[in-house]
């Protein structure tokens, strides 16, 4: 999967999407999607990097506890076949809900 297509697939919940954050001033209203990178945890043979693999996260974020939210995240995970790990957390200086789902994604060059 190349990222234009995590972009698109990310799209399909019909949420608005930035890559790790969105610009001043440029927010829009909750609610959205952010996503990035962190890590790498690549597969390798005869000492070089046979597959690429990246973490995933998935950040959605909403003015307060949004279950139809967090199922139309979930149903195009699930859809496109991505196990993902989740968890919530509540950012008390920002007023919000993060809700987190962890994944893997191999990357096509």
């Amino acid at each position: 999967m190349r990222d234009e297509e995590v972009l698109q697939m990310l799209e399909v919940t019909g949420y608005p999407v930035a890559y790790h954050h969105w610009g001043e001033g440029a927010e829009p209203n909750k609610p959205y999607i952010v996503y990035l990178y962190p890590v790498t945890t690549n597969f390798s043979a005869d000492g070089i990097v046979y597959q690429s693999i990246n973490k995933l996260d998935i950040e959605l974020y909403t003015e307060c506890k949004d279950p139809k939210a967090e199922r139309q995240v979930e149903a195009v995970l699930k859809e496109y076949g991505f196990f993902y790990e989740k968890n919530e957390t509540y950012i008390e200086s920002e007023k919000m809900y993060e809700v987190l789902y962890e994944t893997e994604v191999l990357i096509d060059e």
